[in-house]
């Protein structure tokens, strides 16, 4: 990891913001063990400041500390999606209604620049890309609307479903779904209708949005299933029949 040395002030207050960042980028996936030691060296800190600033995205639900193995990025589940997409709906729509109101015509224009782009990258197969401007556009949506209370919320709930919105592949059916609701979004926003682009983003991610985390869900319950067959045939001792073949192979 490169080194980025930060100033000794409120130490693990400073750390929380970067560690978040870095799960909001993918740089942490769900289920992964966060690296203190490494973490240590890239900013240039002891351990404990790192662990303070751990215990506080624990508290918020983006990290889990688990008792001899330190802290992991925290997985989504179901009963995740059911509380918490709700949530973010509603943070959507009042957001797409503000900035409709709000937005100058340089807001719109930006917002139009970044959907090209995306559109771009999606012809292009190039979902890294297409994700990173995917979340650039939310993120510009709210920063519209000019409310800091609507993008501090937006921001908390964001780093705990992170995974399912910005970082994890999409199957083709789901991709092309948002690339539509995408399309409709931008154009509502270009006509100012405000109802119209609350509603679409709402739906966007209570439908769509909710979809791809439900099967992201899947295969790594699925991944989970095959690594413990894995295991348990590893385990499994040789039968007779099996050892009495690989007894005459050998003579």
């Amino acid at each position: 990891m490169p080194a980025s040395t930060i100033v000794r002030h409120s130490l693990h207050e400073s750390l929380v913001a970067p560690l978040r960042e870095m799960i909001l980028q993918g740089e942490l996936q769900p289920g992964d063990k966060v690296p203190e030691e490494q973490l240590c060296e890239r900013f240039g800190v002891s351990r404990t400041p790192i662990r303070e600033a751990l215990k506080v995205l624990a508290a918020e639900g983006v990290l889990q500390i688990l008792p001899h193995r330190g802290a992991i990025v925290a997985r989504i589940t179901e009963e995740q999606i059911e509380e918490l997409f709700p949530i973010m709906a509603s943070l959507e729509r009042l957001a797409g209604m503000l900035a409709c109101a709000r937005a100058s015509d340089a807001d719109i224009a930006r917002v139009r620049t970044l959907h090209d782009a995306m559109m771009g990258h999606f012809e292009k197969d190039e979902e890294a890309e297409y994700l990173r401007h995917n979340r650039l556009i939310h993120e510009a949506f709210f920063a519209i609307a000019g409310n800091a209370t609507l993008s501090a919320y937006y921001q908390q709930i964001l780093t705990r479903i992170h995974a399912c919105r910005f970082v994890v592949r999409k199957s083709r059916y789901h991709w092309a779904a948002a690339v539509e609701e995408h399309k409709a979004m931008i154009e509502a926003l270009e006509a100012r209708d405000a109802p119209r682009l609350g509603a679409l983003m709402e739906r966007h991610v209570t439908g769509t949005t909710a979809g791809i985390a439900r099967a992201f869900i899947e295969r790594s319950q699925a991944a989970k299933r095959r690594e413990a067959e894995e295991r348990a045939d590893a385990d499994k001792p040789p039968s007779p029949r099996a050892g009495r073949l690989a007894a005459l192979r050998d003579s």
